[in-house]
């Protein structure tokens, strides 16, 4: 077999070509024009100079998320951006290193953004410029596509910003009060004297306040985050995932009540020091249970026969 004969038009059936390719005949050319191993080595190496040009804010947002844990969500955010690119890793085919001049741009901007944060004393600017320049840095590698075919884990990236202690507290008040009131009427409902003033319970005679038993906004934007990941890492229609990220402050509440029902009751009959050890781990406990509450959601409107797939993440 020639060359010649290998270039004529009709080609034998794709088995038989791939037998020669696989006998040291290659009958195209391989592609070059995508994302290869170089690429993912030169993005990770551009992140870590974008994360050292920005070093204090990235060390201040771990020290955030370390010391407080209303902030810990910020450690699961790599692992559900990492999930949000590997269940589209087939769309790496489709993705070329074009646009590349796009991520010089918005380094600058995230560079001017965190410089301002920095002096004018606004921590969230600060943080979020500092997120800006790492993605710039990479998108200066891996060229627009990376933006545009993999939005959802760069979005999921504005969760690494802690939130402002003020927006914090403007959500966390409410919450505390609508699960006190919930939090009450459960306890009646299995005959459980129990008397509530404002945000503070009484039951057996021991005082037990929601602020300190909800902890604020502890474990609120990680069940906000649960949400983000199952709404994007499922080929669901925009109109469930809208209708998923709406019912995220009910499925809050309930994780709330759920997890302050037997703390109050443990607060109320046994030692605070118990009460103290379940509280610290049974929030941890709200995320398995969140991500079920979703999967029954789905389940839901399946058998009400509404559809809710979209299309293939892959494709």
């Amino acid at each position: 077999m020639t060359v010649s004969e290998l270039s004529s038009p009709v080609l034998e059936n794709p088995a038989a070509a791939r037998r020669k390719v696989g006998r040291g005949v290659a009958l195209w050319p391989m592609r070059t024009d995508r994302w290869s191993l170089w690429h993912a080595g030169a993005a990770t190496f551009m992140a870590a100079v974008g994360v050292l040009a920005t070093w204090d804010a990235w060390r201040d947002i771990y020290d955030w998320a370390r010391a407080d844990e209303e902030y810990s969500h910020i450690f699961l955010v790599p692992i559900v951006a990492a999930c949000m690119v590997f269940v589209r890793r087939h769309r790496f085919r489709h993705c070329k290193p074009s646009g590349t001049a796009l991520g010089l741009i918005i380094a600058l901007v995230g560079w001017g953004i965190t410089t301002f944060g920095f002096y004018h004393n606004y921590q969230s600017l600060w943080h979020g410029g500092a997120v800006i320049v790492v993605l710039g840095c990479v998108t200066s590698v891996l060229g627009k596509h990376m933006l545009f075919r993999f939005f959802p884990a760069v979005a999921v990236l504005v969760f690494l910003i802690p939130v402002p202690g003020l927006l914090r507290q403007n959500i966390a008040m409410p919450l505390e009060t609508w699960t006190a009131q919930i939090s009450q009427g459960a306890f009646e409902m299995v005959r459980v004297n129990v008397e509530r003033s404002g945000n503070l319970l009484s039951i057996n005679n021991k005082t037990v306040n929601i602020i300190e038993a909800c902890n604020g906004l502890r474990m609120v934007f990680a069940l906000i985050l649960i949400g983000y990941a199952f709404c994007f890492g499922l080929p669901l229609r925009n109109s469930v995932r809208f209708l998923i990220l709406a019912a995220s402050p009910i499925a809050i509440i309930f994780c709330n009540v759920l997890r302050i029902l037997p703390n109050i009751w443990i607060c109320g009959y046994y030692s605070k020091h118990v009460g103290e050890v379940f509280h610290s781990y049974s929030g941890w406990l709200m995320l398995p249970i969140s991500f079920l509450m979703l999967l029954g959601i789905i389940r839901v409107l399946r058998w009400a026969m509404i559809p809710v797939m979209r299309y293939t993440l892959a494709s």
